[in-house]
């Protein structure tokens, strides 16, 4: 799965979970849907840092769809 895909599907994740929710704005729901994204990738990277995993390939890749929701 690209960065680009996961970084779609993450988001489409988040903004799903509270769908029944007719009342508010959806653009609002949108951009928290983003929030919660990034915070669950920070969340990856810092999991990554902290048990000091070499991988670099899975830091680059959280690193690229991290960048790719903002995009969104």
């Amino acid at each position: 799965m690209t960065a680009k895909e996961k970084a779609e599907e993450l988001v489409n994740r988040m903004y799903n979970v509270d769908s029944h929710d007719d009342f508010q704005d959806i653009s609002m729901q949108y951009n928290h849907a983003k929030q919660c994204a990034l915070i669950a990738v920070r969340e990856i990277l810092e999991a990554l840092e902290e048990n000091h995993w070499q991988n670099r390939l899975m830091m680059n890749y959280y690193c690229e769809v991290k960048q790719e929701i903002e995009k969104l």
